[in-house]
């Protein structure tokens, strides 16, 4: 009997991880489509639009005039977006510095214009609305 409720727990673990497993998949395939879609407004100049569609956690950390001002500072002297290419994702709950939630961690391999070798580092989050939306962006 002992050796049955073992096997049907480790089951059960079994069952759980795959099912936890393909939800995070499909939490990172929802955020890598949102990201690109929001890497499309900035490449295209269009900054305002970008605010508008982010996290509202986002907007809430940088108002509009700003974001706008920093992210064409940030990627004019880049020139054109030329390739990008995904480099890593991770599904996380958790992040230093901001709310407990679910955010996927993605680099790409970008190659601009005037900077062949870049890694955009760009963060959606499930925001309260139940779409991913970035809640971050960085390019090193």
């Amino acid at each position: 009997m002992k050796n049955i409720f073992s096997l049907l727990f480790v089951s059960g673990l079994l069952i759980l991880t795959s099912c936890i497993s393909q939800t995070n998949i499909e939490a990172e395939k929802s955020a890598i489509k949102s990201a690109r879609a929001w890497l499309e407004l900035t490449d295209n100049g269009k900054y305002a639009e970008s605010w508008e569609e982010a996290a509202q956690y986002f907007k809430i950390a940088i108002n509009k005039d700003k974001w706008q001002g920093s992210i064409q500072s940030a990627r004019k002297p880049l020139g054109k977006t030329i390739s990008r290419e995904l480099k890593s994702k991770k599904y996380t709950t958790s992040l230093p510095g901001a709310p407990d939630g679910e955010y996927v961690i993605i680099q790409f391999k970008t190659s601009f214009k005037n900077k062949k070798s870049a890694v955009e580092t760009i963060t959606p989050m499930l925001d309260k609305d139940g779409k991913w939306k970035v809640s971050g962006y960085y390019i090193k």
